[in-house]
């Protein structure tokens, strides 16, 4: 019963805009607004196995390494800087000044660093992504209780055991919560690092549809986007789930109590 009630959560709101714009399309006469058979004929042409190996298949290989170039680089060195008072301190003006830099900015001076490849759209997914993981982390490092901390160093617990059951625990879920922006922000710098001088891509291609006035091919290529969306939002609430199951059969406790 619970999982068809979950289901019907999930389904309602997207069943009654398709519903709205299947009635509001049917009676527009806009050339910018395709009716339901335009967006069926324009799916059925352009997402061919051709298609998505050549552009929907690298896009998302880019942004699947970039997620998890940021994870690892923002748990890690926040669980450095968080641990330390002194690198804190000596990092927090320098990581407050890139962070205030958009990293579309800096997709000309990646491209003229590292070139056009996917190494630069890879990097300018890891520069906007990883901002939310690393504050996160240090944020969940630094709010650590005390008292479990105190006990740890009582114990004589040190090094890698310190982390791996004292610190990385403590601040999982400010990581999680730093994951769930990142995914967002990665998807929308991977469309826009293939705007740039590119000649595959999701974005490249919504680009080349909207200039060729293809409409319905463009707003497809939307389509497509906001489906990979959900599908990393599923995926990750499934992992989330399963590392945070303490986490959430705590709140449980605490709020029957």
């Amino acid at each position: 019963m619970k999982i068809l009630k979950d289901l019907f959560f999930i389904v309602t709101l997207p069943v009654l805009l398709l519903v709205a714009w299947v009635i509001w399309s049917s009676q527009s006469s806009s050339f910018f607004v395709p009716d339901w058979g335009q967006m069926t004929n324009a799916f059925s042409n352009v997402w061919t196995w051709g298609r998505i190996q050549s552009d929907l298949l690298p896009s998302v290989g880019r942004l699947f390494i970039g997620i998890v170039l940021s994870i690892v680089i923002g748990v890690i060195g926040g669980l450095l800087i968080g641990s330390f008072r002194w690198l804190r301190q000596l990092l927090e003006p320098t990581l407050e000044f890139f962070r205030a830099i958009p990293p579309t900015v800096l997709i000309p001076v990646m491209m003229l660093l590292i070139g056009i490849g996917d190494d630069m759209k890879v990097a300018v997914i890891v520069l906007g992504a990883v901002w939310p993981i690393l504050l996160n982390t240090i944020e969940g490092v630094r709010s650590m209780d005390e008292v479990l901390s105190d006990t740890s160093h009582t114990y004589g617990i040190t090094g890698f055991a310190l982390v791996r059951y004292l610190i990385l625990p403590s601040a999982l879920p400010q990581i999680m919560a730093g994951v769930r922006q990142s995914l967002s922000i990665a998807l929308i710098l991977m469309v826009i690092s293939e705007m740039f001088a590119s000649s595959a891509g999701l974005g490249y291609l919504i680009v080349q549809f909207q200039r060729s006035f293809a409409i319905p091919e463009m707003w497809s290529g939307i389509v497509v986007l906001g489906l990979i969306g959900v599908i990393l939002s599923f995926i990750f609430q499934a992992v989330e789930r399963i590392l945070l199951k303490w986490y959430h059969g705590q709140r449980e406790l605490e709020n029957a109590a």
